[in-house]
């Protein structure tokens, strides 16, 4: 399955270079101004400050080689296989709790994870970015985005697959700043609506 996807989107970013800007919404998200963080993301990053340090600034995006693609694939797959899906309720008893998975998680979870172990594999944290997005159904998700050179790319724990932004269901309504990842951003998006923040 893991060579299956890969091939397919080799396939696709291939396809993307021959074509250029013919897509009707733009590869990258647009920024619409600083905004507050999740109260989950604020509280996480009090309780781990090395978390959300400065770390030198936006790198600029990460350029899409074969094994950065590789990355991407296995990190969002073995995360989704390996952690339980369930509520901050159900693990920990409180509304929002935002942690590293060692078993079960929510989404938030999930996303933290992925992107240590993005890191890890040599991505740079200011091209791996929590994000907030509205589900069609209104409920809100957390998802991470991958910043490169062919777009901004999805990983969701909610599939396998890796998809650009504007291939998702999503509405997207703010990220960590590439700059600095205590600080988010609003994304520009006329269906967003406020989700809890912290003022």
């Amino acid at each position: 399955m893991f060579n299956a996807l890969k091939g397919t989107f080799l396939a696709g970013i291939l396809m993307m270079a021959m074509t250029g800007s013919g897509q009707a919404t733009p590869a990258n998200m647009t920024l619409a101004g600083n905004t507050s963080p999740p109260i989950g993301h604020y509280e996480f990053c009090k309780a781990n400050s090395s978390e959300c340090a400065y770390d030198g600034g936006d790198a600029g995006p990460a350029i899409l080689t074969q094994e950065r693609w590789k990355a991407i694939l296995k990190v969002n797959y073995e995360v989704n296989s390996q952690i339980q899906p369930m509520t901050d309720k159900e693990i920990y008893g409180v509304e929002e709790r935002w942690a590293y998975p060692r078993s079960v998680g929510d989404c938030e979870d999930f996303v933290l994870l992925k992107r240590k172990m993005l890191i890890d594999a040599g991505i740079s944290p200011s091209d791996t970015l929590i994000t907030v997005v509205m589900q069609p159904n209104g409920e809100g998700h957390a998802v991470l985005t991958v910043r490169t050179d062919h777009g901004d790319f999805i990983l969701d724990n909610m599939r396998n697959k890796v998809m650009l932004w504007a291939d998702t269901e999503y509405t997207f309504l703010k990220r960590q700043s590439a700059d600095d990842p205590a600080r988010w951003m609003k994304l520009q998006d006329g269906r967003a609506v406020a989700v809890g923040s912290v003022r």
